[in-house]
């Protein structure tokens, strides 16, 4: 990466990247108070670098967060849609946003193709009650599953259209996945709909290269949007919670992991390019 390339922009996930436990903004990794997902806005504030949040949360709580850091796009319902200045995109493909069909989670829902999987993994998958209410995309899962394995299963049922993101770890399950080994949240959508289109989007709307822009999470749908940024960087709770992690990054000389949980690890990603560019 050239030294002297200004950074541009922060592609940044939320729920354990940005904020703490909890969803906490101003919480660390041992959950007291602090200020290190603050400052990595206030860096890339005082940089001129824009913030653009990529979550798989529904779009009224990601508006809401982007108002809050005076941030004017995003992207929400993992990367089902990306909104400039309240100016929507989608990236769901053949499957509309309105129309007599009603939303796109309720064409999906039409299609079966949640019931299916919610029968064929019983005991290993279940709505994450209760964030799956209230969307407009996707379905929202939680459980411990393989999701290639259920994008077979998806092709093979005439679900072709649709795919399984895996958007990292979660901690709250019911007592029927109480013997999994861990819990993770799944986001059942359209299969253009990912974090990193959105993120080239976003880049082509506003002209930025890979050189001007970096990117930071904790899952393996976020470590996507390294084929479009210079860098991208997971924070340390990402792999501590999973550690083949380091296996999947695959010697992708772009991927970094932050020595820092949380915000901090934010912050410390900011800080390290801000100061290779002599930022």
């Amino acid at each position: 990466m050239r030294h002297d390339v200004p950074v541009r922009c922060l592609y940044v996930d939320l729920d354990s990247t940005l904020l703490g436990p909890g969803g906490a903004l101003l919480r660390g990794a041992d959950g007291t108070f602090s200020l290190q997902g603050v400052r990595a806005l206030q860096a890339c504030d005082r940089a001129g670098v824009e913030v653009v949040l990529m979550s798989g949360r529904r779009k009224g709580t990601v508006a809401e967060n982007a108002r809050l850091f005076a941030q004017p796009a995003y992207i929400y319902e993992a990367g089902s849609c990306l909104v400039i200045d309240g100016e929507e995109s989608w990236l769901t493909g053949d499957y509309l946003p309105h129309g007599d069909a009603g939303s796109i989670h309720d064409q999906i829902e039409a299609s079966g193709a949640a019931a299916l999987l919610l029968e064929h993994y019983a005991g290993r998958l279940e709505y994450h009650d209760p964030w799956h209410h209230g969307r407009e995309v996707s379905h929202l899962f939680r459980g411990l599953v393989d999701a290639v394995e259920v994008d077979m299963l998806l092709a093979e049922h005439g679900h072709g259209g649709l795919r399984l993101v895996d958007n990292g770890g979660v901690h709250r399950r019911s007592p029927d996945l109480v013997a999994l080994d861990e819990v993770r949240a799944y986001h059942l959508v359209p299969r253009g709909a990912s974090k990193a289109n959105a993120v080239a989007l976003h880049m082509r709307v506003r002209g930025y290269v890979p050189q001007d822009v970096i990117a930071a999470g904790d899952s393996r749908e976020d470590m996507e949007t390294a084929a479009h940024v210079g860098a991208f960087w997971f924070v340390a709770n990402a792999v501590a919670r999973d550690p083949t992690l380091r296996e999947a990054i695959g010697g992708r000389a772009n991927v970094h992991v932050a020595e820092e949980s949380y915000g901090a690890g934010v912050y410390e990603a900011v800080l390290t390019t801000l100061a290779s560019r002599g930022g």
